[in-house]
């Protein structure tokens, strides 16, 4: 963003009026090294412009009698990009943001360089968040509700900052008007955020997943000697999200340290960061709430994880679906995606969806 030393002219170049205004394209250096190229009248920015600031980021528009007004183009030094609409230089009214990738992350209302009303929060994994943000712009309320990668299946109910505080099961509705509802299941358990640690894997480890519940289940390898695999009640598209890989938190030196035997189940999250379902855990008597470890059993993988900005893992599907889509050890076409928490405005944290009956 713009620095506070911006109004302090270091450098100008560019043709100059009668006197001694700018005036035509000119491009201006500040002191705080940020930078203005675009078109000037008797001093004063007018047309199209782009600052180009200190830390990488851009800002790039339409100039009115100084102000940016109308559609206007943000980049972040790390190449997001918010496509906004400013009165007057601030943001007001519609506005989506993108990853450098382009992939949809945010689409809702600016007012006053806040984001205002309702609005949508978009994750790598096909999951969103739905609801009207806070007077600080934060996805914070009664009536908020998380939406689960297949566009219907919903968690509905009370968030702070995007982290579930107690929302129940509910199905999206798509309305007349195009504004989303939510109609909750009956008997729905009431759901809340319990993000695992280096010692708890959940606080409720025999409570299923309900979007995971509905697309797979565990039964006996079809590998003799394999144990049990992961198979799909469903069939599914290529890259369809079908379960989640939940684990204890442990470190790249623990997993190095010990005995390679207890590493059957891990998966690393990033440089600090390992997933890892332990005995007894690896049970589906001790533990269910997850099934993503069960996952890719074959000499022939149909998914596989990929690792995303979010910090969670995807395993995606690599082959078509099937009749019967086995994900392993056939040859269906099925995702896993590690179990998705929501913590911040716009990160995904793995842990695990505590359930309590009703």
């Amino acid at each position: 963003m713009d620095s506070e030393d911006e109004t302090v002219e270091e450098v100008v170049e560019g043709p100059l009026d009668e006197d001694d205004q700018l005036h035509g394209f000119c491009t201006v250096t500040y002191s705080s090294s940020d930078r203005f190229e675009g078109h000037f009248a008797h001093g004063e920015k007018n047309g199209k412009g782009k600052f180009f600031f200190f830390d990488g980021s851009a800002l790039e528009g339409f100039y009115v009698e100084d102000a940016l007004q109308g559609q206007g183009l943000y980049t972040y030094e790390d190449g997001t990009v918010l496509h906004g609409t400013y009165v007057d230089g601030e943001l007001n009214g519609p506005a989506q943001e993108c990853d450098a990738e382009g992939h949809l992350m945010f689409k809702g209302q600016y007012k006053d360089n806040n984001r205002c009303g309702e609005c949508w929060i978009y994750y790598p994994d096909g999951g969103c968040v739905f609801g009207e943000v806070n007077e600080d712009g934060e996805m914070t309320g009664e009536s908020v509700a998380y939406i689960y990668p297949d566009g219907h299946t919903a968690l509905y109910g009370s968030f702070v900052d995007c982290d579930i505080i107690e929302a129940h099961l509910a199905t999206l509705i798509a309305s007349e008007s195009g504004r989303p509802r939510f109609e909750i299941t009956p008997n729905s358990p009431v759901y809340s955020f319990d993000k695992s640690t280096s010692t708890c894997i959940t606080a409720h480890p025999l409570l299923p997943d309900p979007y995971e519940n509905q697309r797979v289940f565990v039964s006996d390898s079809l590998i003799k000697g394999a144990g049990e695999g992961l198979f799909a009640k469903t069939n599914a598209d290529t890259d369809t999200v079908m379960a989640f890989y939940n684990g204890v938190r442990i470190t790249h030196s623990e997993v190095d340290s010990r005995d390679w035997t207890l590493n059957g189940n891990t998966i690393s999250l990033d440089k600090d960061t390992v997933i890892d379902v332990p005995q007894p855990f690896v049970n589906t008597k001790r533990y269910c709430a997850s099934l993503g470890h069960k996952a890719n059993h074959s000499f022939i993988p149909n998914c596989k994880y990929d690792t995303n900005q979010m910090d969670h893992d995807v395993v995606r599907v690599s082959q078509c679906s099937t009749r019967d889509g086995v994900i392993s050890p056939a040859d269906c076409g099925v995702t896993v995606i590690q179990r998705v928490l929501l913590s911040g405005l716009s990160t995904l944290v793995l842990g695990q969806l505590s359930v309590s009956e009703p």
